[in-house]
């Protein structure tokens, strides 16, 4: 990016910059696909998993490791923690309510 070389998808792809590539025309469908399996899972897990990779970026792997093992434990405390294992044991599908 800072020599301003183009590259194709493919490319994006090998060196990392995508996680994945689609046929053409298929972008919108796999993005919203995508989306739907986020949406899908517990929003307080979520919004903590977006966290940690933020402060890894930030602060470096090491830090984020090492707030891991209090966020796992603040996490497990919460009403949705519950509801997915409940939803688990019985196989039924959760429905979140983000506490």
């Amino acid at each position: 990016m800072l020599t301003g070389d183009l590259f194709d998808a493919a490319e994006a792809h090998r060196i990392g910059l995508v996680q994945e590539v689609v046929p053409h025309g298929a972008q919108l469908d796999r993005a919203v696909e995508l989306a739907e399996r986020i949406a899908a899972q517990a929003p307080l897990a979520v919004q903590a998993t977006l966290a940690n990779a933020k402060l890894a970026v930030r602060e470096g792997d090491a830090a984020a490791i090492e707030r891991l093992p209090s966020e796992l434990a603040r996490l497990a405390a919460t009403e949705d923690s519950r509801i997915g294992m409940t939803a688990f044991l019985t196989r039924t599908a959760p429905n979140y309510v983000g506490r």
